[in-house]
This record gives structure tokens, C-alpha cells and sequence, in this order.
């Protein structure tokens, strides 16, 4: 790696220090979003989304609650000025949402951006050149007077063509390649837009600071932001928008810097799709608001359905850990994780709380789609009692004793280490039925009768090995009489550890569900009945620990 040594800084700090973001602990409200995803995000992909495709996601933007989304680059194929066309003509734009098109700053570019807008009732036309110092040396050979001319030419033509198109427009400006260029000169460019459009209070203009490229810490990124948001001419009627992209690794970070720094938009795509390494997540972002207690204004009740869309139209998948989203960002296979899950479960359920403290879960999954279940308790070689446990309490119905779920969890344990594989809810259930519960696999139930005299007599019926015998007893109680009975008769010295019942209230239908542990060579051993009368349920549960036995 000797060959750090190439790399420079390659971004410029203010010239006055911009640091009041820094005293602010949180975001207070969320910003107005841009969603990108039909320019940024389809540029992107291998095969871009053909014009079928761009609609049907452009409805789903809709519906997912975007009320500015970007729909391309009109003068840059036949595909995205179709797209416009069809979305105007065909009037499937709702009266609240905006679209944005780009154009750069060049007059053929303009003047087709607008014979595509025809007819738009509500857009916003964002235009931008690059001004980075690179760029400017680099690609475009122009002096920083020559960079603000071409912006500034830009700005009149559209002043011109959107007065002399139907529909209605605002603009954006941007400094392309934002990051990279002297601050006072992105100040400069944008105040020198920014007089040719004299933005009022009816009609804002936007201003958008994109980290077209990373090149620093996110909160570098912020007293940029926040330096040219406080010294921009027509302030009060700019609406300070910002697209980070994620070349660091950073860009949600950025974002949240950049908001606390004044910001008041953002543009970004699903999942962070885009070119390079993408650009910012808005599902992260806004979800990331939500587990603060702010409404992000967005639909993201549903995300495992986003992902799936997402997924069918971009042919891209979201990763398994990607946050909030992905498969396994919820799931604990670790033992300790687990318990301590389903027992900050059991407290908030049983103390019905509002507010949402449950250890290792930043929000609570069901809120947006996820199943605590199937997607919080994964199980395999590396978990415990505590999730095994909850999975059947939630999925079947069945509380186990505390010292059965770690008898039961070394069981599964060893189960999904020989197999090295997960084990399915269904699976383990499955294992636990054969295993424990009404166990015959020697001694099987066929009839008793008690009667009660001070002491319980029983007179029990059992078929072993194939051969009915008839044993009875005296107990204290109906249990305390069977064991007796069986222990006698069948020469097995144990006693009674542990006895509990209760109604089974998942796919019950009155079933009661009881566990019996018997202490055999100072060990417990567990069996589990299950059956319409409690009685019969706990004498099964007696027979299935001495079988197991």
C-alpha cells in the first residue's frame, strides 16, 4: 500500500468556520425527498429499464408516498423523452407530484428538455455544469469566469424556453462535482444563478450541493453545506436539496450531516442504486428518522414487497445484511442475542409499553413487514434456549419450563451442527413433537380411572412392548397417584421435578398443553402432553419423560 503516498486532499474547507450543525443532536423533521431511481438508478443498471418498466416504477414511486420524483434526461435517448411524453399525455402524474428532468447547460439540450415538458403541470427543470477544480483543468479547459458563464447562460435559456413552453416550471442549479471545488467559488456560481432566476416565495428555486464524488469525512461534507446555505443570496425562498453519492461508504452519513447543516432536500434512490458505488439509500435515511421518532413521510410499512419489486425491476439484489432491509438484519442466531430478545419482548408485551426499548432490534420489525418469528429468531448451531423457546411460544403456542428450553436447545443445537445447516421454525417443531410430546415409543396410555378417598386411587391401563397391563396406585394427588403406579410396577426410580400446564391458545381448539420433568440418576428428563382435558394431558407428559427416559 506504499502507494498512499499519491493521494492528496482533494476537497476544500470553508473560508470562516461552519460548525453550528455540530451543536444539534437529531434531525427535527424529514426532508423533502427526491427519488432519482428512473435517471441515477437506471443509468446504472447493465440493462436499463425499457419504457414499460420506467412507468410501472414510476406508479410504484408514486405509491410508496414520493412527491418529487426524477424521470430522466430527455434530450439524452428516445426512451426517457417517450417516458415524459407518455407520462404527461396520458396524464399519469397525480396533481401532488412533481417530476424533475435534467438537462446540462447547452442550448440544443434545453430546448429539447422543453419540447419534452410540454404540457407538464408541475416540474422542475435541473440544470447544472461541473466545477470542480479537476474538472474545470481536466475536461473542460475553462477559466472559473468561463465555468459561471456557461451557468449563468444556462439560467437565462431557461428562463426563456419555460416562457415560451406550456406548463409549469421551477429550476434547480447545481455545481456539479460540488465537492471537489473551492467554496467560494461554488458561492459565487450559485449567487450568479441564482440573480438571473430571483426566486420569490410563490415560486422557490432549488439549489442542489451534490457529493457527486466523496473526497472527504461526511461532516467535511456539512460545513460545506452549511457555509453556502447561510451566505446564498434570496435565502429565504432557496430550498437547499443535496445528492450524496457513496464512493466512502458514507453517504447516509453525509446526508444526515448535511441536513443538520441546513439542507432541506434530499435526492436519492432505493437501496442507494446507482453509478459507482451508488448514491444515497433513502429507505436507510428515512428509516433511520422513523427508529428517532420522526415520520419520514414516506410508505415503507411493506419492505420485504419493496425489495421484492425492486429486485424484479432492476434485475439487482439487495444484500442479506443491508439495513433495515435485507434478509438477516434482524436475525439472531446467537444464543445470548436471542434470549435476550425474547425476554425484552416478554417485558415490553407484559408492561405494554409505547415506547420501543427491545435489546438489539433499533425498531420494532413489524412495523415495516417483518415477522418477529421468521425473521428475528433464526436458529442453528450457534443459538440457545432463549430463541428456540420463543419461536414455539410464538409460532405453536408451547411455554416451555425454563430448564426444558435448555434442554430442548442443546437437542436442536446438536441437531443443526451435525446437519451444518439453519433449522426452519417448522423443522424445529417438528423435532420437538416427534421427541417430547405424547410420547409412546415404549409405555403407551390407554385408559384411567381415579378414585378419590382422602388419597387418589388410580387404576390405569397401559399397553407396553405390545402386551396391556394394568397397574395401580395411591397418590396425594391424580399426578402423584399415576407415578406411583408406574414407578412401582415398572421398577424406575424417579421422582417429580417440575409440573406445569396451560391452554395452548395457537391452532388450539381447547387444547391444554402440560410438562412434566422427572429427576432420573440426578438428571431431568422432560416429557410434554398435549390433549383436551388437562388430566390426560399431564399423564401423557409423565409417561413421554420415562419413555424418553
Amino acid at each position: 500500500m506504499k502507494n498512499y503516498e499519491k493521494y492528496k486532499k482533494g476537497y476544500f474547507m470553508p473560508p470562516v468556520t461552519s460548525m453550528n450543525w455540530a451543536s444539534k443532536d437529531s434531525i427535527d423533521e424529514s426532508p423533502i425527498w427526491c427519488s432519482v431511481d428512473l435517471r441515477d438508478g437506471n443509468q446504472s443498471l447493465i440493462i436499463p429499464m425499457d419504457l414499460e418498466k420506467k412507468i410501472e416504477f414510476f406508479t410504484f414511486l408514486v405509491s410508496l408516498g414520493f412527491k418529487e420524483i426524477e424521470v430522466g434526461f430527455p434530450a439524452a435517448s428516445e426512451t426517457e423523452f417517450n417516458l415524459l411524453r407518455r407520462l404527461i399525455e396520458e396524464d399519469l402524474i397525480p396533481d401532488d407530484v412533481t417530476i424533475q428532468v435534467l438537462t446540462q447547460s447547452r442550448e440544443h439540450i434545453i430546448k429539447r428538455t422543453f419540447e419534452a415538458l410540454k404540457g407538464a403541470k408541475n416540474a422542475v427543470v435541473h440544470l447544472y455544469n461541473s466545477t470542480s477544480v479537476a474538472q474545470r483543468e481536466q475536461v473542460f479547459k475553462k477559466s472559473k469566469s468561463e465555468i459561471i458563464a456557461l451557468g449563468v447562460t444556462g439560467a437565462k435559456l431557461l428562463n426563456e424556453y419555460a416562457n415560451n413552453t406550456e406548463g409549469n416550471f421551477r429550476f434547480e442549479y447545481s455545481p456539479e462535482s460540488f465537492t471537489g471545488t473551492e467554496m467560494e467559488f461554488a458561492l459565487e456560481i450559485c449567487n450568479e444563478v441564482l440573480e438571473v432566476w430571483k426566486p420569490t416565495s410563490e415560486k422557490k428555486v432549488i439549489i442542489n450541493l451534490p457529493s457527486t464524488v466523496q473526497v472527504s469525512m461526511p461532516h467535511v461534507y456539512a460545513s460545506q453545506i452549511e457555509y453556502i446555505s447561510s451566505n446564498l443570496k434570496f435565502r429565504d425562498n432557496v430550498i437547499i436539496s443535496i445528492h450524496p453519492h457513496n464512493d466512502r461508504g458514507t453517504a447516509v452519513a453525509e446526508a444526515e450531516l448535511g441536513l443538520l447543516a441546513g439542507a432541506q432536500r434530499v435526492e436519492g434512490t432505493l437501496f442507494g442504486n446507482g453509478e459507482r458505488t451508488g448514491n444515497v439509500d433513502i429507505i436507510t435515511l428515512a428509516l433511520n428518522m422513523f427508529s428517532q421518532g420522526i415520520n419520514p413521510n414516506l410508505n415503507l410499512e411493506n419492505i420485504p414487497h419493496i425489495v421484492s419489486f425492486y429486485e424484479k425491476m432492476t434485475c439487482m439484489e439487495v444484500s442479506q445484511r443491508h439495513p433495515y432491509s435485507g434478509e438477516l438484519v434482524f436475525a439472531a442466531f446467537s444464543g445470548s442475542h436471542q434470549d435476550a430478545i425474547a425476554k425484552g419482548m416478554e417485558y415490553h408485551d407484559n408492561n405494554n409499553l409505547n415506547d420501543w426499548r427491545v435489546p438489539y432490534l433499533p425498531l420494532d420489525p413489524k412495523d415495516i413487514g417483518r415477522e418477529y418469528a421468521s425473521d428475528v429468531i433464526r436458529i442453528n448451531s450457534q443459538s440457545g434456549k432463549g430463541g428456540i423457546g420463543f419461536l414455539l411460544k410464538e409460532n405453536y403456542g408451547y411455554d416451555l419450563p425454563p430448564k426444558m428450553r435448555e434442554d430442548l436447545g442443546y437437542t436442536i443445537k446438536n441437531i443443526s451442527d451435525k446437519l451444518n445447516k439453519e433449522l426452519k421454525s417448522d423443522e424445529i417443531y417438528e423435532l420437538f413433537k416427534k421427541d417430547y410430546i405424547n410420547n409412546e415409543t415404549t409405555i403407551k396410555l390407554i385408559d384411567y380411572h381415579f378414585v378419590r378417598n382422602g388419597n387418589f386411587h388410580v387404576t390405569m391401563e397401559c399397553e407396553i412392548d405390545g402386551i396391556v397391563k394394568t397397574y395401580t396406585g395411591i397418590g396425594n394427588g391424580r399426578l402423584d397417584a399415576v407415578a406411583n403406579a408406574l414407578k412401582s410396577n415398572l421398577n424406575v426410580d424417579y421422582s417429580i421435578q417440575t409440573y406445569s400446564e396451560h391452554s395452548l391458545e395457537i391452532g388450539s381448539d381447547s387444547l391444554a398443553a402440560a410438562y412434566v420433568g422427572i429427576t432420573v440418576d440426578n438428571k431431568i428428563v422432560w416429557g410434554v402432553g398435549v390433549n383436551h382435558d388437562i388430566i390426560n394431558a399431564s399423564i401423557k407428559a409423565l409417561i413421554s419423560a420415562i419413555n424418553r427416559k
